[in-house]
């Protein structure tokens, strides 16, 4: 799915073969500019209801005012969320060709970055960002009914806030946010101790600035193949930043702090966006990152505690945006300052080929 413009230069957005891409002209880092972004939704097929895969795509007005930034679809792919530097989140329900506006969401005071889905099990729950600084989750309370449940404090950071992912749903209600202050946060939940807030360990995560955030599942790696792997879910996350690296972090338990495990190397200029594929507790951790330099690389990890060797997918010659998995980890959707959307496949022989094109 994605966002682009009508003939009258209206928003509109299109949903295709289970992604959301959303192309856009402006850039959560101030005075750059963001040619698109892309984000994953399930590829289930949904029983006559929702996008289904393979079901071609749906195009419609979004009816922002300004600029769309991000669209994601939640995890049964019936409801939409969209944001735009008109400050609004807005809520659709989506069903084969057909969408219904459901809802607008207001409170931001600057435009809006991303929006992100929990996982079901905590009922309907969005998160969203912005230049404001501040992160809102939202709750749907009655049918199409929301209400804001959480804004991070002021003091939490000091600058933009560009992304926003929310954890795997056995490691509980977290929202990991990356901020142009050269942090990451982790906002929580639980029915006992409420909201809580925490940076201990990634202060200076990035100290020019974070401009992604991405989880990894939370299977250990091995745990599917191996019995005596560990089982317990691993809390862990991969960032990105305008220091030209890629940062893996692993919670540390008994000082409940964060620490960084490896710092990733191989870009030459901002890295725009990181995203940590799916893979089901396999040995192999995969992550992809896209910067500046027009370069997405693809990490791999073999086995816990090996080192991280690095593909390069392709050089696409302008800057690139975002990079979004398949729910199944072996399709990597690549949003390119060409407002083109392009679909990356592992081949045998460990290159990738583009599969599809999307503009």
């Amino acid at each position: 799915a994605g966002l682009g413009t009508d003939q009258l230069g209206r928003p509109r957005v299109f949903a295709f073969l289970g992604f959301l891409f959303v192309p856009t002209d402006q850039s959560p880092i101030p005075h750059s500019y963001m040619a698109a972004a892309a984000v994953a939704a399930p590829m289930e097929p949904t029983g006559g209801s929702g996008i289904a895969a393979g079901q071609g795509s749906l195009a419609f007005d979004a009816a922002h005012a300004d600029t769309v930034h991000d669209a994601q679809l939640d995890y049964y792919g019936k409801r939409l969320a969209t944001c735009s530097s008109d400050r609004v989140v807005k809520i659709f329900n989506v069903a084969g060709s057909a969408h219904q506006h459901v809802a607008d969401l207001i409170g931001h005071q600057g435009p809006v970055w991303k929006v992100c889905w929990a996982h079901p099990k905590f009922g309907n729950v969005l998160a969203s960002c912005s230049f404001d600084r501040s992160v809102i989750v939202w709750k749907e309370t009655t049918e199409n009914v929301w209400e804001r449940v959480f804004t991070s404090p002021p003091a939490l950071h000091e600058s933009s806030i560009n992304s926003v992912a929310f954890a795997p749903h056995e490691l509980g209600l977290h929202l990991a946010c990356a901020s142009s202050d050269g942090s990451l946060s982790i906002i929580s939940h639980s029915p006992n101790q409420g909201w809580e807030t925490t940076k201990k360990g990634m202060e200076r995560a990035h100290p020019i600035g974070c401009t992604g955030v991405s989880w990894a599942p939370a299977e250990a790696p091995g745990a599917l193949v191996s019995p005596a792997a560990q089982h317990t879910p691993a809390r862990r996350l991969v960032s990105s930043g305008c220091d030209s690296t890629v940062k893996v972090w692993s919670f540390l338990d008994n000082l409940q702090e964060w620490k960084v495990d490896n710092v990733l190397e191989g870009h030459s200029d901002w890295v725009r966006d990181v995203a940590w594929a799916p893979n089901v507790g396999l040995p192999m951790c995969t992550v992809a990152s896209c910067g500046q330099d027009g370069k997405v690389i693809v990490w791999t990890q073999s086995q816990a505690g090996a080192e991280w060797q690095s593909v390069l997918l392709h050089d696409f010659k302008v800057p690139v945006w975002s990079v979004s998995w398949s729910v199944t980890g072996n399709i990597l959707a690549v949003s390119d300052g060409n407002q083109q959307v392009t679909l990356w496949k592992e081949q045998l022989d460990s290159t990738w080929a583009q599969i599809q094109s999307v503009q």
